[in-house]
């Protein structure tokens, strides 16, 4: 028996939660073949029932899996790709920035026999919760962050192109297993340079023929807690809207809720999937910050279409606050849900 998810005012999260230390360790004795096939899915599964027992403690109502099986947003993906070869590390020693995640480069047409595996991530968790989940997808421009386009591709465009078909066999496989709400994540949007009106199409393509709710996350990049994008969503609109998404997923508390006004000045159709906590600060916010932030939202969109959500992931915070920052996110929600009613 499922739980019935609030008409007004659903709280959600982006996708990942925090990774304990004890992961971070097995993941260390995974890669040097330390684990077995039975260790490692007793490990990852042990890491998704954690992230569902968080979120299903703090009250949170739209749940993820936490994305537990993911490491730094899309590298394991690219363990499941054929066609492409890992460059030399540009920086080995320093601070870890935007120049040190492993990237890689093309050597023919790219090719993901398996499919991703989020469909494998969804129907384990399905099994593991009675709240609504949500799936989330790391969208096709997002999917080329790490890959140099070479043989087999013109440009990232054309890679891009090629991830899109991939990413729609998924999200099909998706709803055949049940999935009715998906999210795409496009940090790449405000980060990789290009043209808008390309990356909507991009978006179109992937989410062609699929029959669920699809959300859109556009985020500036968190790696850190350190942004990598121009702040501002101004410049997309009103072009994005022309991706028809159900849902946008935007960021605002870690940037004093500015342009909070958006869907006043836009009017789109679309809801908000709107960020009122920081993931990218230690702050601990209170329930009335969160209610405080959700007032000033309401000045410009109706509750019935306004969804709360942390403004991205928790990979990189601590277990515990990220717990608690749930849980004042819960609680600062019902507090503007008791003055709508």
């Amino acid at each position: 028996m499922s739980i019935e998810t609030p008409s007004i005012l659903p709280t959600t999260v982006i996708g990942s939660h925090a990774t304990p230390s004890w992961l971070w360790t097995a993941m260390s004795e995974i890669e040097k073949g330390n684990y077995g096939p039975t260790d490692i899915k007793e490990t990852y599964d042990d890491a998704v029932n954690m992230a569902i027992m968080d979120q299903e403690k703090a009250g949170v109502d739209i749940i993820s899996d936490g994305e537990m099986r993911r490491f730094y947003f899309v590298q394991s993906f690219y363990k499941r790709m054929s066609g492409i070869v890992e460059d030399p590390p540009l920086r080995k020693i320093g601070p870890y920035g935007y120049d040190s995640p492993q990237r890689y480069h093309t050597t023919g047409k790219v090719s993901v026999p398996e499919g991703l595996g989020i469909i494998e991530e969804f129907e384990y968790a399905k099994g593991h919760t009675e709240k609504q989940i949500k799936a989330t997808c790391p969208g096709p421009l997002t999917l080329t962050m790490h890959i140099r386009p070479r043989a087999g591709y013109s440009d990232r465009l054309d890679l891009a192109a090629e991830f899109a078909t991939v990413i729609n066999r998924e999200l099909k496989g998706l709803v055949e297993s049940g999935a009715n709400f998906i999210q795409i994540d496009e940090p790449s949007f405000a980060v990789i340079p290009g043209s808008l009106k390309s990356w909507v199409q991009l978006y179109n393509e992937c989410v062609k023929g699929v029959n669920a709710k699809i959300a859109l996350h556009i985020c500036f990049g968190n790696l850190t807690s350190r942004p990598r994008g121009k702040r501002t969503y101004k410049w997309m609109f009103p072009e994005i809207l022309n991706t028809g998404a159900d849902q946008y997923v935007l960021e605002f508390a870690n940037r004093e809720m500015f342009e909070s006004d958006l869907w006043s000045e836009f009017n789109p159709d679309a809801e908000l999937g709107a960020g009122v906590i920081d993931v990218k600060s230690f702050y601990l916010e209170s329930p009335e910050d969160v209610a405080e932030r959700l007032r000033m939202l309401l000045v410009h969109v109706p509750a019935e279409r306004l969804y709360v959500s942390p403004d991205c992931g928790f990979f990189q915070l601590p277990r515990w606050i990220t717990y608690l920052k749930l849980k004042a996110m819960v609680e600062g929600t019902m507090i503007v849900r008791k003055e709508l009613t």
